[in-house]
């Protein structure tokens, strides 16, 4: 593959060329800083062959100053591609941050597939072996034989110590990038395994410390622990036997290499000054090969880490940009939907057809694991739809961009998450805070009053994940945000699960104010209260539509199936909700 096909490849490469001109700037550094290591090989043999030849204290100043002229500009030399280095990997963060972010939350969310944050370590982990010393070895690993060259100059015997020692040095290199690729990919996976799952039960620490089962947990970790730990010590002994005997071969080199000098210095062939510069040559020489098979390991790791950013990257590419999107009036069509959880493959909502036209109320029946807070999930498109088709006024969802149909859509999990923050930005969604708006959504959620009460009102902090709430007040919270900036369609699954008597009354009249206000309202419930409002009800059993159709009707239907004999066979009946009203 040419440099330029591979380049144009993916969108990190791509990111990578961009910063063309600081990799070329670097490479001019380095060639500079590298040429300028010949200056002590020089003055070395100024010393002894001229200096203390001829005894002249002036050429000694000279001399001297000289090199300390050229050991200034070498300074600046590593210090500017240094900084350069630095430069460039902040404008790869710029360039690849936010694709980074969304790809990853895009595939935390589609595909169930780890966090967001894995992403951003690994692009982490990419930048700073770009930016780390390590990736000085590369740039000066090509200067090495023109090192070579100038002990070849010196005395031939000398540049055939140098290639050979080279050579043994190269071939360390490649041992130990064929012996420490797979397990350091099998120590990645291991790790990834390890953390996740102690992440897990951080999560659900209050649970694990109520029940008592911290050791039946530890017990499990540690298994997988034990696994990393002896993955770990796998590779790390591999990499620490590579890197000694590296040392060995560098020790070796000085040595022979002193030696052969001494050896022609005693034939004649060469000075004693030369002996030295090229002692100090020939080890300059083989720096780089030796800081490559250091940095090795960091090489894995960083390569490991792009193909994984470059993958995501493809699997997610960014939205097209819309320039004119609609503004959405809340008509919901379903049309043959079948849908599944990201990562399984057998759907759990199979040939649903709904249409909830704008004022309208959808409730959404059925019993546990029948798919209601799928179809919740697929409306408002945080689970995409395999079979069928979702449409938003007659047009797709890709008719609108991200910003712009997020605001106009409310939804309501069933297991209410709040963020880090407080009342106000929560309600907000963490935009810049209207306080009109924040203090309408929270009048019809009910949940006005209720904030008033505490100290700092709704700039009251409220803990990561709402921690520092009540399971109804973060769910009255999180219907406030939903309702926050007026949104035209609405998805409300259990809204009601934790709420009181008040919260309940509150719910009913802000259902009421919807309908009376044109919105398009889907709520999933088990209780009764919320049918007096419904135009429509849903009913869902194992993942399909077993009724549908204006709410006298439907409930007429399943006041019926309840009170019928019970059928031989259970697999055809219909859900009995609970309770139903009078």
């Amino acid at each position: 593959m040419s440099i330029s096909g591979f380049f144009s490849r993916s969108e990190i490469t791509q990111a990578l060329r961009s910063l063309q001109r600081e990799w070329v700037v670097i490479a001019i550094f380095s060639m500079v800083a590298n040429l300028l290591m010949l200056a002590p090989t020089l003055y070395m043999l100024q010393i002894y062959d001229r200096v203390l030849v001829s005894r002249n204290e002036l050429t000694l100043l000279v001399v001297s100053l000289l090199i300390l002229f050229l050991f200034a500009a070498m300074a600046f030399a590593e210090w500017a591609r240094s900084r350069l280095l630095v430069r460039a990997g902040v404008r790869l963060d710029r360039l690849l941050g936010e694709r980074v972010f969304s790809a990853g939350f895009a595939r935390s969310v589609r595909e169930g597939g780890g966090s967001p944050g894995q992403s951003f370590t690994d692009l982490a982990e990419v930048r700073q072996f770009l930016t780390g010393p390590s990736i000085f070895a590369f740039f000066d690993l090509p200067w090495a034989p023109i090192y070579i060259g100038v002990l070849f100059l010196l005395h031939p015997l000398l540049g055939a110590v140098a290639v050979v020692f080279a050579l043994i040095q190269a071939a360390l290199a490649w041992l130990g990038h064929q012996r420490t690729v797979e397990p350091s990919e099998s120590l990645a996976k291991a790790q990834g395994r390890s953390h996740a799952y102690l992440n897990g039960k951080l999560r659900n620490a209050e649970a694990v410390e109520a029940m008592g089962m911290l050791q039946q947990l530890h017990h499990r970790w540690a298994l997988l622990q034990a696994r990393y730990a002896e993955l770990h010590a796998a590779a790390q002994g591999l990499t620490h036997r590579i890197t000694a005997w590296s040392k060995s071969v560098r020790y070796a080199q000085q040595a022979l290499s002193l030696a052969v000098g001494a050896l022609l210095v005693i034939d004649g062939q060469i000075s004693a000054g030369a002996m030295i510069a090229a002692n100090v040559l020939m080890t300059r020489a083989l720096a780089p090969i030796d800081q490559v098979v250091s940095a090795w390991r960091g090489f894995l790791g960083a390569r490991a880490a792009f193909f994984r950013l470059e993958q995501l990257l493809q699997e997610h590419p960014p939205l097209p940009k819309i320039s004119a999107a609609p503004r959405l009036q809340g008509d919901v069509q379903l049309r043959d939907v079948h849908a599944t959880a990201p990562g399984q493959v057998t759907p759990i909502l199979q040939q649903v057809d709904l249409h909830a036209p704008p004022g309208s109320l959808t409730v959404v029946l059925g019993p546990s694991g029948s798919g209601k807070s799928t179809l919740a999930r697929v409306l408002v498109g945080v689970w995409p739809v395999s079979q069928g088709e979702l449409l938003f006024d007659g047009q797709p969802p890709t008719a609108w961009s991200h910003e712009t149909l997020g605001p106009q859509v409310g939804y309501l999990p069933q297991d209410t998450v709040l963020f880090g923050g407080t009342i106000a930005e929560n309600i907000a969604r963490f935009a810049a805070v209207d306080s009109a708006k924040v203090i309408a959504a929270a009048q019809c959620a009910g949940l006005h009053e209720m904030v008033l009460r505490f100290p700092k009102g709704y700039d009251t902090p409220i803990g990561e994940g709402g921690r520092l709430l009540s399971g109804g007040q973060r769910q009255r919270i999180g219907l406030a945000r939903a309702l926050y900036g007026d949104p035209a369609l609405l998805v409300l699954d259990e809204p009601n699960a934790h709420l009181d008597d008040v919260g309940e009354a509150a719910l009913l009249g802000a259902m009421r104010q919807l309908k009376e206000r044109g919105k398009t309202v889907v709520m999933v419930t088990h209780r009764a209260g919320v049918l007096a409002l419904a135009d429509q009800v849903l009913v869902l059993q194992n993942g399909q539509v077993q009724l549908k159709g204006p709410r006298d009707e439907v409930l007429a239907q399943l006041q019926a199936a309840r009170q019928a004999p019970a059928p031989s066979s259970a697999a055809g009946s219909l859900p009995a909700p609970q309770p139903l009203p009078a």
